[in-house]
């Protein structure tokens, strides 16, 4: 006799389960960056959330896990399980015929993104210090995925014209990876008091200064 092996799936369950999800995260948000790393405990990460300890390291299984849950949330923007370049807005930048348009594109995505990633970047950058696992995260996070963001926004702006006379795409990288650090965005804003909007501007301004041909060169 053959055995019915199929699963049933409710809808609602579902729904109810990423609602939680989200509740945890969002207090995990709160409390990371209100107290830092260390100081937050699953504990208080479920009294916040209004859930028992259990169910936080059920969903997530520790805390550095779910240090990187709220890291992929703030990073992406949402809890979507959708690669940051193949979200609307990238992939907008990516089909943009114009250069300078391109780059105009890119300034505003990050702006929001930094806004965004700062306070959770100094979380971050604390909990290395004393926690190897964190650091491991962190790398991951600026040295390899943010660098090979950067590449490839680069590599997209070049497809549609030539990069400043002398200027490689992995050199381009560098400095857009560079320029738009959490670390930059922080010494700008926490530090001189500068608006997103400010250091958007900025942003733009110098890309378009060192990414692109100078409209006189165009011109000539």
């Amino acid at each position: 006799m053959k055995v019915n092996t199929r699963v049933y799936r409710s809808p609602a369950r579902a729904a109810a389960a990423q609602m939680t999800r989200s509740r945890i995260v969002a207090a995990a948000r709160e409390l990371f960056v209100r107290d830092g790393y260390p100081a937050t405990t699953i504990a208080e990460v479920a009294r916040r959330a209004e859930v028992a300890p259990d169910t936080v390291y059920a969903v997530f299984g520790g805390k550095l896990a779910l240090l990187k849950s709220v890291m992929d949330t703030v990073v992406g923007g949402d809890e979507q399980d959708v690669a940051l370049l193949d979200r609307p807005g990238p992939q907008a930048m990516r089909s943009e015929p114009t250069q300078r348009r391109q780059v105009a594109m890119l300034a505003a995505g990050l702006a929001e993104q930094l806004e965004r990633i700062s306070p959770l970047d100094a979380v971050l950058r604390g909990a290395a210090t004393v926690d190897a696992g964190a650091a491991e995260l962190r790398a991951d996070l600026q040295l390899r995925q943010r660098r090979e963001a950067m590449l490839t926004c680069v590599s997209w702006i070049a497809a549609r014209g030539p990069l400043r006379a002398g200027l490689t795409e992995a050199d381009a990288g560098a400095m857009v990876w560079t320029l738009a650090s959490p670390e930059v965005y922080a010494m700008y804003t926490d530090v001189w008091g500068w608006s997103r909007d400010r250091y958007q501007a900025w942003l733009l301004e110098t890309l378009l200064a060192l990414l692109l041909p100078s409209v006189e060169s165009i011109s000539a």
